[in-house]
């Protein structure tokens, strides 16, 4: 996979960014397709388990109905956590905030921090898409006042939107609209500030990189976005792992273990309260795919202490 896309690729599949208006995704019918092959972990003590469910935060219609294994694995749960607490996924208050965090206070505008191949490729593509991002209240003006990571996430949003790809159809979302009908409890690992604090604290080149990638994607269309969702649908673990976190841990260390690591710790401690707490009440837990795969990730952390781990999954190897 080429060096130059993957950041913005796996950013835009590693966080919820269901609360930043963009386009909405291309109205079509849904295709008929074999349901995704699941990311689905089973992680037992002797008397509960959690089920580990690898989320794609932005899918199409054709992504639905989910396989009988996830549908069991809700059905067994008696509660559900995700990154997000649900209230706050999808949230107008949320994007407002996001954007309050991009404003720029310098009294600089964006065009300031580019070069110049790169301002005119940002003028270029918010003259193409200016219907849009006025049906998102964000004028091609306006962006001016932003963060270049903050204008990177909008391009992307949009030409995901273009693509089909939507976060209202996210998983996430999904389950939260299925726990809430199933009358189920459902809380969050992190605040929504939090996950803006991981984006907003991305350094200044780390920011530009992002910009330009989504510009460089938008022109070239269709590209590493679907590659992962296709990785996605696929149940590939190990492309994705190498794809996402190998590749994203060797090129960007510290940008790797403040978005990939650092969380995963702090929500290990709360999985094992879950298992070793009295009772035989289950959890699904649905969060970005990245957060379960390698060997930073949940799955295997929870496996090297000492926890029975096994995926499941009807559909792998036939």
């Amino acid at each position: 996979m080429n060096n130059h896309k993957r950041l913005l690729s796996t950013l835009l599949a590693t966080f919820i960014a269901s609360g930043i208006g963009g386009a909405r995704a291309a109205d079509a019918p849904a295709t008929a397709k074999t349901p995704p092959v699941p990311l689905l972990w089973k992680v037992s003590d002797a008397d509960n388990s959690v089920y580990l469910l690898g989320s794609f935060h932005m899918l199409e219609p054709g992504d639905y109905p989910l396989s009988r294994d996830v549908d069991a694995a809700f059905a067994d749960a008696e509660a559900l956590v995700f990154e997000l607490p649900p209230e706050e996924m999808g949230s107008p208050q949320l994007g407002m905030r996001m954007a309050q965090a991009a404003l720029r206070t310098d009294g600089t505008q964006l065009r300031s921090d580019l070069k110049p191949d790169v301002a005119q490729a940002l003028d270029d593509w918010l003259a193409a898409n200016t219907a849009s991002l006025d049906k998102a209240k964000l004028p091609p003006q306006l962006l001016q006042m932003f963060e270049p990571w903050f204008v990177g996430l909008m391009v992307s949003m949009v030409e995901a939107g273009k693509q089909g790809l939507d976060p209202k159809l996210g998983l996430d979302m999904h389950f939260v609209e299925a726990a809430k009908a199933a009358a189920k409890p459902a809380s969050g690992f992190e605040t929504g500030d939090e996950q803006i604090a991981f984006l907003d604290g991305m350094g200044k080149a780390e920011q530009l990189q992002m910009l330009e990638e989504s510009l460089e994607e938008a022109k070239n269309g269709k590209g590493e976005l679907r590659a992962l969702h296709a990785a996605w649908r696929a149940g590939d673990a190990r492309r994705l792992s190498t794809e996402m976190a190998e590749d994203m841990r060797r090129d960007y260390p510290a940008l790797y273990q403040r978005i990939n690591v650092a969380r995963n710790d702090a929500w290990v401690p709360k999985l094992e309260q879950r298992l070793t707490e009295g009772g035989s009440d289950d959890t699904l837990v649905v969060v970005g795919a990245l957060h379960l795969l390698g060997n930073d990730g949940v799955v295997e952390k929870l496996r090297a202490k000492g926890y029975k781990v096994e995926r499941i999954c009807s559909a792998c190897g036939k």
